[in-house]
C-alpha cells in the first residue's frame, strides 16, 4: 500500500479550468511548468469551487509527474 509520505506537495496557481473538473496549474519552480490537476474527492463532496487565479495545494505522485490532485484551496 502506498504511504502518505510518497507524495510531493506544492502550492500552485490555477491557470485554466478544463472540462470534467480538471485544471491546468502552474508550479512555482524556475521552469514554471504547467501540469494537469484534478479535484480530490473531499473537495468534490463539499462543493469547493475552484476558479482560474486561485492558489491551491497540489499533491504529485513520484510515478507520474504530469498529473496532480488538488487537495486544498487557499
Amino acid at each position: 500500500m502506498p504511504k502518505q509520505d510518497d507524495k510531493f506537495t506544492f502550492e500552485a496557481v490555477v491557470i485554466e479550468a478544463l472540462p470534467n473538473a480538471m485544471f491546468k496549474v502552474r508550479l512555482p519552480n524556475e521552469q514554471e511548468s504547467e501540469i494537469l490537476a484534478y479535484v480530490s474527492g473531499k473537495m468534490r463532496m463539499n462543493y469547493i469551487r475552484i476558479l482560474p487565479g486561485d492558489r491551491v495545494t497540489v499533491e504529485l505522485s513520484p510515478y507520474d509527474l504530469t498529473k496532480a490532485r488538488i487537495t486544498y484551496r487557499h
